[in-house]
């Protein structure tokens, strides 16, 4: 009989400084996954609030007293040994100058340069989640071009930056040409742009590739080069597995709620979520009946944010 793996809850907090650069911590030598750099704070103790934790770890590791903010994500992870939650807040602020009291080296970060840190898997989406947008539009299947154009613009205009194009006859030459009139949509609005499983056609408009679960195994390689983004739709384990071994930037993940497009498929709750979360260090959107007011829902259980249809697309 397996012995049940240890739960821990860690507090992690967003510290920014005036030049709105971020606080990285490396961990010490002795430690797992020594050497890497990570969001500074530590443990909960049993009985302990959230909030008091933070500022405790805080106060030890890094010689502040610190204010707690809002919640940025909760991103349950496993390990060998451990099961984690790692709970990230922002602070409102703090009193001190931050020093590594226990002997930890700290950088500043400007935050597009997080990506080139080395850190452990539960920090990774933490990254994602401060500097990718919270919300992923997947089109609707094209029927007038007119009405689908405005509602593409009315989403961008809206708010939208990350957009999967997708019709099901990807191969007609009507789409092929719609596609490239979306791409310059997306592009005027300074919008990221994923093309629904047409590697080909996305390398040739030099945008990205959104892979279908049945295409990852077909793969033994990254299909598009670094700047081009590649993200995967995914069901089980194994499918976000392979995706992050073929290096994708980000999956999707559901369905998490009952929806009218799948009648007979079992949602898989926000439990069945996380669990299939803690596999792997991707950003992962939720889909399945989800809306914009779903998004804080769903950073408390990993989630880079929601990816939808019908509520993100333009009226």
């Amino acid at each position: 009989m397996l012995t049940p793996l240890r739960s821990i809850h860690v507090m992690a907090a967003i510290i920014t400084d005036a030049r709105g650069r971020i606080l990285l911590a490396r961990r010490t030598e002795g430690r797992d996954l020594a050497g890497r750099w990570e969001f500074p704070g530590g443990k909960q103790e049993p009985g302990e609030r959230p909030e008091d934790a933070l500022v405790r770890e805080l106060r030890e590791e890094l010689g502040i007293e610190a204010r707690v903010g809002e919640h940025v994500i909760s991103v349950p992870q496993q390990y060998p040994d451990k099961r984690l939650c790692l709970e990230v807040r922002h602070l409102t602020g703090w009193t001190g100058t931050p020093r590594g009291h226990e002997g930890q080296a700290l950088a500043w970060v400007a935050p597009d340069k997080l990506v080139r840190y080395d850190m452990p898997p539960a920090d990774r989406p933490v990254v994602a989640a401060l500097l990718q947008p919270d919300r992923y539009l997947v089109t609707p299947d094209p029927g007038e071009v007119t009405h689908w154009l405005a509602g593409l613009e009315q989403a961008l205009a809206q708010g939208i930056r990350r957009v999967q194009l997708r019709a099901r006859q990807s191969d007609d030459e009507a789409w092929r040409a719609l596609a490239r009139q979306g791409v310059a949509r997306c592009r005027e609005a300074g919008a990221e742009v994923l093309l629904n499983g047409d590697v080909a056609l996305a390398s040739e408009l030099g945008v990205g590739v959104h892979l279908r679960s049945g295409q990852l195994a077909e793969l033994t390689g990254r299909p598009l080069p670094p700047g081009q983004p590649v993200g995967a739709s995914c069901h089980t384990s194994e499918d976000l597995r392979r995706a992050e071994a073929l290096a994708c930037d980000f999956a999707v993940v559901g369905s998490v709620y009952p929806t009218q497009s799948h009648p007979g498929v079992t949602p898989l709750g926000w439990t069945g979520f996380a669990s299939l979360r803690e596999g792997v260090s991707l950003p992962i959107y939720a889909i399945g009946g989800m809306t914009p007011v779903d998004i804080s829902e769903a950073r408390r259980h990993g989630a880079q944010g929601v990816a939808a249809i019908r509520s993100l697309w333009g009226a």
